[in-house]
């Protein structure tokens, strides 16, 4: 039998097996994360007519004579090369800039896949909508007050409790600072309304008790010097000015035995903090921040064990002595709030969340308030390419792919995350097109092949007429 007529029959085979991949390509130009395959092709064994013969004294040497017997399949590659990005608006949409591939869960098996069209079901579990199958990541965990993720631990399902509460947080921090004209003239005796409003500077802004309830703090700053000091001025502390006799504010530096609701702030010759004194003549240190502990009688609360009115206490940081940020301070400019923060809010739900580049998730509650959720793990292989493909777009570990790598986006190679978007196909059509003529023609010409051994044998079979 002729050795050609296999050999086209080999090409013929292993042409149809690339027209495969090629169609599978074209099938998945729009599959969102999919990623294009490749054939290579490598010569089959060959057969040797005549060994090899070293050259002598009075001849060369003789090359061997090989007939090659056709060819074969030498791989299929997945090429993982950067599909396009493309926005899509939907928040549970995350696109991967570089390596790397999401974790997936079924029961106990891992599934890996560039396809991050996600969603949440009834439960809040964020999952692929397609098959189920949970995305993983770690979960956000409270301590002292803060939300924690811990990466160096083992990915977990993500869960997006939508429609949770935020409990209330009483106001424990009040960061004040703002700048008290140097110029303020002070309050004449007998004055009259105008000029008590020239020369006070006052502010209010919200604080909230143990219950979310929203309560006004107001600060008010007139001048006060004595001899020796000009620059010296007297605060006033209200929580709910108008019902001040019921609330009964009071300030003290480090402590919340203060007797009034007044203390005493004295500038240097830079305007920045030199001293504050407290209702009962306590004093700050030299250095260092200024807290004042403010206490007031919280409406509509339980009393204490002892009968005494509920009294809610909270810090207020005047800011650093010696320093001009975030400072209280004294120029000669207009008065004015330069900065202002507090920690407390009232009861809120989780009305949406928001994903950043780093995987982390972000709830966003109807009080105002950002709390983290969880983080999105990502996993990165050794060799890639070794993957084997295991439907749904996605892919499993192999015996020649390597462990996954699983950590946190930007690290270890792992690319970053782009939410609201998605990645597409990396099919370039123009290029399947051009590899289809070239197999095409390929799959024709090894027909040609095994018509002419067929010819060849018709004429050795007609010699016998």
């Amino acid at each position: 039998m002729m050795r050609s007529l296999w050999a086209g029959v080999s090409g013929m085979q292993n042409h149809q097996t690339r027209m495969d991949v090629i169609g599978n390509n074209i099938a998945n130009v729009n599959t969102t994360g999919f990623k294009k395959g490749r054939v290579d092709f490598q010569d089959m064994i060959s057969q040797q007519l005549s060994g090899a013969a070293a050259p002598t004294t009075e001849v060369g040497g003789v090359n061997a004579k090989e007939v090659g017997l056709g060819v074969q399949t030498a791989a299929i590659h997945n090429i993982f090369t950067q599909g396009n990005l493309q926005s899509t608006g939907v928040g549970t949409d995350v696109a991967i800039q570089g390596n790397g591939f999401f974790c997936l869960k079924n029961g106990e098996k891992s599934f890996y896949t560039r396809n991050g069209a996600f969603g949440v079901d009834k439960d809040g579990t964020l999952v692929n909508p397609a098959n189920g199958y949970r995305v993983q990541g770690w979960m956000a965990r409270e301590m002292n007050g803060e939300m924690v993720i811990q990466t160096a631990a083992s990915p977990t399902d993500l869960v997006i409790p939508v429609g949770s509460k935020d409990p209330a947080r009483a106001t424990q921090n009040v960061n004040f600072a703002c700048n008290l004209n140097k110029n303020t003239p002070e309050i004449p005796e007998n004055a009259n309304a105008a000029d008590v409003a020239k020369g006070t500077w006052a502010t209010e802004f919200k604080i909230y008790d143990s219950f979310g309830n929203e309560h006004n703090l107001a600060v008010s700053f007139t001048k006060a010097p004595i001899q020796g000091n000009p620059n010296r001025w007297r605060a006033v502390v209200n929580v709910d000015p108008e019902n001040a006799d019921y609330t009964q504010t009071r300030v003290g530096l480090n402590t919340t035995a203060g007797t009034t609701n007044e203390f005493f702030v004295e500038f240097d010759n830079m305007g920045t903090l030199r001293r504050v004194t407290d209702s009962v003549n306590g004093e700050s240190n030299p250095s260092g921040e200024i807290i004042l502990q403010t206490s007031f009688t919280v409406p509509n609360a339980n009393p204490e064990d002892n009968g005494d009115a509920y009294r809610q206490t909270f810090n207020i940081n005047l800011g650093t002595i010696g320093s001009m940020r975030n400072t209280v301070t004294q120029s000669a400019s207009k008065s004015s709030t330069k900065a202002f923060a507090q920690d407390g809010y009232t009861l809120g739900y989780l009305d949406n969340f928001k994903i950043d580049s780093s995987g982390i998730i972000t709830g966003v509650y109807s009080n105002g308030t950002n709390r983290r959720i969880g983080q999105i793990a990502l996993a990165s292989f050794t060799n890639q390419s070794g993957l084997e493909k295991a439907g749904d777009n996605t892919y499993i570990e192999s015996n020649n792919s390597g462990a996954a790598n699983i950590g946190e986006s930007g690290i270890a190679g792992k690319g970053s995350l782009l939410a609201g978007a998605l990645e597409m196909s990396n099919v370039d059509l123009t290029d399947q097109f051009t590899d289809m003529i070239v197999t095409q023609r390929g799959f024709q010409s090894n027909a040609a092949t095994i018509r002419t051994a067929d010819t060849l044998l018709e004429t050795v079979l007609s010699l016998k007429r």
